[in-house]
């Protein structure tokens, strides 16, 4: 049994139909009533920016970000870069999922290089995975 309900989650995809797919999996294990849905990286974290900049930002900030690796213009290791640029309370709230169809070792050995990624799995969501999520 999933051991927390989020706030709110937020999944970056830039495939729509992965997005489609897994926020339907989070709504039907029902862990939260919020999901942020980006298709890019960079929109991702300017909506992370735009949030800091809120006096709700601890309500409001999503407490787990789904992140595929693959993606244009700015992929999942960028992301985390740039992440890591955010404020304290950010880095502190929301905790990384690393979701993608990736099978390549040395993406998941690089995603252990951050801190804030507490969990690698593989696309897509299941059930299963959504419950085992304690981050």
């Amino acid at each position: 049994m999933a051991s927390r309900k989020y706030r709110a989650v937020m999944l970056i995809d830039d495939n729509e139909i992965d997005n489609l797919i897994n926020q339907k999996m989070i709504e039907a294990a029902s862990i939260t009533d919020n999901i942020y849905t980006h298709t890019g990286a960079k929109s991702a974290i300017e909506f992370l920016k735009n949030m800091e900049k809120m006096d709700v930002a601890e309500k409001v900030l999503p407490d787990v970000i789904f992140l595929d690796i693959d993606m244009p213009l700015m992929d999942g290791f960028q992301f985390l870069d740039e992440f890591e640029n955010l404020s304290a309370l950010t880095r502190k709230k929301s905790r990384i999922v690393m979701l993608t169809s990736s099978i390549n070792p040395q993406d998941f050995n690089r995603s252990k290089k951050y801190n804030n990624v507490k969990m690698y799995l593989n696309k897509p969501l299941s059930h299963d995975s959504i419950l085992k999520i304690d981050v």
